[in-house]
């Protein structure tokens, strides 16, 4: 099978589509810490980034705070054909706590309905805060872009990475 040419444009407007990922972090122990998570794209005028919503005092957030290296992976599910795999984007970075007042994650959750339900979210005591993650420039890619059937026929050819614009970083 012929390699497609699939640029990190198209891996950028699919990633915008979805709002759910599973959020990688390292614990005190050296351990990895996975957590589903919201997540909100960054405008598209600034840097890429991912946003994620969550409480200063939770231990996804301290893993932040003590090492910064995470990966978040998005899963893009076949709906129809549920004994297939999941087509994937991972991405790879550094993370940093940044205030709930912060421009673009607040842009990048006013985009879809469920990142506006959590900005209103009334948090009770505990303060709200974003882990934006700062991409690597390689992102890891399993399949988006592909039908079912080239899936099927050739599923080591469905792995790829592409890389970030420099612009963009």
């Amino acid at each position: 099978m012929a390699k497609k040419e699939i640029t990190f444009e198209y891996i950028e407007e699919q990633v915008r589509k979805k709002t759910y990922g599973v959020l990688t972090t390292i614990d005190k122990k050296g351990r990895p810490h996975s957590t589903g998570m919201i997540y909100g794209v960054s405008p598209p005028a600034s840097k890429f980034s991912l946003y994620m919503l969550t409480g200063d005092n939770y231990v996804k957030t301290k893993n932040v705070q003590r090492n910064p290296l995470v990966s978040l992976v998005i899963n893009f599910p076949h709906h129809w054909i549920r004994f297939a795999p999941d087509s994937y984007v991972m991405f790879r970075g550094t993370a940093e706590i940044v205030p709930y007042d912060n421009s673009d994650g607040r842009w990048a959750f006013q985009q879809s309905r469920i990142g506006r339900m959590n900005l209103s979210t009334d948090s009770g005591e505990q303060k709200v805060v974003f882990i934006k993650l700062n991409p690597e420039p390689k992102v890891f890619v399993f399949g988006l872009g592909y039908g079912i059937l080239e899936m099927r026929k050739q599923h080591t050819e469905v792995g790829y990475k592409v890389t970030i614009p420099e612009e963009r970083l």
